[in-house]
């Protein structure tokens, strides 16, 4: 959880309206439904869930932003 609060206080900072999925209460969530959650408040996914790099499942046009972010290390 303190990465995830760590990133979006990281880009509060940087002027933007971010939250975490612990904020939204989505923990757990089915990814379609996380989704979902992003298009109605019309907000950009920041993710280290490789299942939503898949473009055919996942269409770029289709959403606000997906970013799939790859580590080095992801402890």
């Amino acid at each position: 959880m303190k990465t995830y609060r760590q990133m979006a206080d990281l880009l509060t900072s940087a002027g933007h309206d971010a939250l975490a999925v612990y904020d939204e209460r989505l923990v757990g969530e089915r990814d379609e439904h996380i989704l979902s959650v992003c298009q109605e408040e019309q907000r950009v996914l920041i993710t280290l869930d490789l299942d939503f790099s898949d473009v055919r499942t996942y269409p770029p046009p289709k959403y606000h932003g997906l970013i799939v972010l790859r580590l080095h290390r992801q402890d």
